[in-house]
């Protein structure tokens, strides 16, 4: 495993790798990123510099119009559910845990999905900004927790033009 750090505007992020993709997207105050860091060497990769093309646009207040090769390890059928729901959602705007559970129950014929499992799922997304997990909300518009730290949630929220506290 291979990583590259990325100095952000607001907030350093690693680049994790397994060699060919992105398998890793984490801010430094990621809590999963310690254990990731102290088993992978740094290491200039292709999809290093491809990832560092994406979040320059990116933070130049673009939404990219191409996506590094990246790779979701430990997808269930749920989580793969919400990706996709998270994924969905465009540059600029933002959506609610509620209404991703209202959107899964609705595809997998279910009368109810809890917004709390949906949190979780959005929580455990290995490749933040990629899949854009900032841009879920609490149900009146709150910001919620962010693994990559409240603060950069909103940043990335201001960057992608929302007046956030």
């Amino acid at each position: 495993m291979y990583h590259f750090r990325y100095r952000c505007p607001f907030s350093d992020i690693y680049l994790i790798s397994d060699g060919a993709v992105l398998t890793g997207l984490y801010f430094a105050a990621a809590p999963a990123l310690a254990g990731i860091l102290r088993n992978s060497t740094a290491r200039e990769l292709p999809v290093f510099s491809a990832t560092r093309r994406w979040l320059d646009t990116y933070f130049s207040g673009r939404q990219p119009d191409f996506m590094p090769g990246y790779r979701l390890d430990g997808l269930t059928s749920f989580r793969k559910l919400v990706v996709a729901e998270l994924c969905k959602i465009p540059f600029g705007q933002t959506t609610t845990y509620g209404a991703i559970a209202q959107r899964v129950a609705h595809r997998t014929g279910q009368r109810q999905i809890s917004a709390q499992a949906v949190g979780g799922a959005v929580g455990w997304n290995p490749v933040c900004l990629l899949v854009p997990c900032h841009r879920v909300l609490g149900v009146t518009g709150q910001l919620t927790g962010y693994s990559g730290g409240l603060q950069n949630k909103i940043q990335l929220l201001r960057l992608e033009g929302h007046d956030i506290g």
